[in-house]
């Protein structure tokens, strides 16, 4: 019989430091409402100085691999999606598999920024499923308050802190991950940046010279890319597999905007109360978003065993994905 992958653990990691919408009206010209009433977040969870991607990761690594009862040891392979990693290299997936104790483990890192989650979720399942591999620890994890300008209201009241993590392991047929969809366009990923080595001309323009290397983004075009990539994403994955939106019993978006996931769900025809969020606790927390939405989710009993629920994502690149997973833990 052909075995899907199946989420069979999950575990998460947030900072203890809460910044809400109020420090941030003492911080930069904003204020509670204005946050609010454009975003839907109220607050958001930001690392201490001596905490970094890699041990938010561990953490949320190490409570997924309790919940799914397999040691360090018995890992086989480590994916960290992440835009945020400790070092260009070693990469953080190989600070995580030492720090966790998972000698056995290969280890990377995949940049898909807020689609990371999902684009590991696929990388992950084809070695389950092949065969390759017996399980696979995928975690998707930032320090955004690293990269964030403080002095830039459109973006530093988007962003916090957080680590969400899963174990894949083979599940029956018709269970587990059924479909996924990954999707980049390119041309348009200078609409939301974070620049490293290369820095061009024009991106001094629309920074601080005095710390240009911080989120950037162009906050109307994200919008309009969201919104409906999203719903697109959604669709296609379904289509892959023949099923159709009213097949959906939950969707758990990336957690960026509330106005985005409103959006979307009405491009979808789709109940809003069917829609996880949870931004307003932790604001967009870019790879980590979706892996912490669903472990709320699924404690929360919003997703249920055998609910047909999407995850879906998008982000910088700029990119999307999207996956579908009839659930059962």
């Amino acid at each position: 019989m052909n075995k899907n992958a199946g989420i069979v653990g999950l575990g998460v990691c947030v900072p203890e430091k809460i910044l809400t919408n109020f420090d941030l009206e003492k911080m930069v010209d904003t204020s509670d409402e204005w946050i609010k009433t454009r975003t839907g977040i109220e607050q958001r969870h930001i690392a201490d100085e001596n905490t970094f991607t890699s041990d938010l990761a561990s953490k949320a690594a190490i409570n997924a691999l309790e919940d799914a009862g397999i040691k360090p040891e018995e890992v086989e392979l480590i994916i960290v999606a992440t835009i945020t990693p400790d070092m260009f290299s070693p990469s953080t997936a190989c600070i995580v598999q030492h720090k966790i104790g998972a000698v056995n483990a290969a280890a990377f890192d995949l940049n898909a920024a807020c689609s990371g989650f999902t684009y590991g979720l696929t990388v992950a399942s084809q070695f389950i499923t092949s065969g390759y591999y017996k399980n696979a620890l995928v975690i998707g994890a930032e320090c955004l308050s690293k990269i964030t300008d403080w002095k830039d209201r459109n973006t530093c009241v988007l962003f916090g802190d957080g680590a969400g993590a899963v174990v894949l392991k083979p599940v029956d047929e018709g269970r587990g991950i059924l479909s996924t969809h990954l999707g980049a366009d390119g041309s348009i990923g200078k609409h939301l940046t974070v620049p490293s080595l290369a820095l061009e001309p024009q991106e001094l323009e629309k920074r601080d010279p005095e710390n240009p290397r911080t989120i950037w983004m162009n906050g109307s075009e994200v919008f309009k890319f969201a919104v409906k990539i999203i719903a697109d994403a959604t669709l296609a994955v379904l289509e892959k597999i023949n099923l159709n939106i009213h097949d959906v019993d939950a969707i758990v978006p990336h957690q960026a905007n509330l106005r985005i996931v409103d959006g979307a769900a009405k491009r979808l025809k789709f109940d809003n109360n069917k829609i996880f969020t949870n931004l307003q606790k932790y604001g967009n927390t870019s790879a980590a978003s979706i892996p912490i939405a669903l472990y709320e989710a699924v404690k929360s009993r919003f997703i249920k065993n055998d609910d047909l629920i999407v995850l879906v994502g998008f982000g910088g690149g700029l990119t999307w994905s999207s996956a579908v997973v009839k659930w059962y833990k």
